[in-house]
């Protein structure tokens, strides 16, 4: 007895969808470490308008998982925290958006693991301000963020 193979007859035409480009949301390209930019924050700080060259720098985060840039970019951040006075750390964190304050506490308790005896002091005034503005969602958000900076 022969058996005999059983084909479908009722071919289905894929998905049009197949063809579209609309699930791609993600622009990969900026994803990629050669294509950071890294903000003009010296021109801004060297005007002495300290608050806006962080606004400016805060952002944009690199993505990228090249530590060469973070440390860049993070080396910027501290600087930036380091130069302003106690008494306008208020007003520049008061500027600031939700999103920015939020990475602005990751870029503090990034400062808290990599302490210098110098920058302890600093760090901790910008975390009680920061913490007063963005309130404890702040800290979960940035604890609980895959994003790393």
């Amino acid at each position: 007895m022969r058996q005999r193979a059983v084909f479908n007859t009722n071919k289905k035409k894929m998905s049009k969808n197949t063809l579209s480009a609309q699930f791609r949301r993600v622009d990969v390209d900026a994803l990629d470490e050669d294509n950071f930019k890294e903000p003009d924050i010296e021109s801004s700080s060297a005007s002495g308008n300290k608050a806006e060259a962080l606004k400016i720098i805060l952002q944009n985060p690199p993505l990228s998982n090249s530590r060469d840039v973070k440390s860049q970019v993070f080396a910027a951040v501290l600087k930036i925290l380091m130069s302003h006075k106690s008494a306008d750390i208020d007003n520049s964190i008061r500027g600031l958006s939700e999103h920015e304050v939020d990475t602005l506490v990751k870029y503090i308790y990034r400062g808290f693991a990599e302490a210098k005896d110098s920058s302890c002091g600093p760090l901790l005034a910008w975390h009680e301000k920061a913490v007063a503005v963005g309130g404890l969602g702040s800290i979960v958000r940035t604890l609980t963020s895959l994003k790393t900076v």
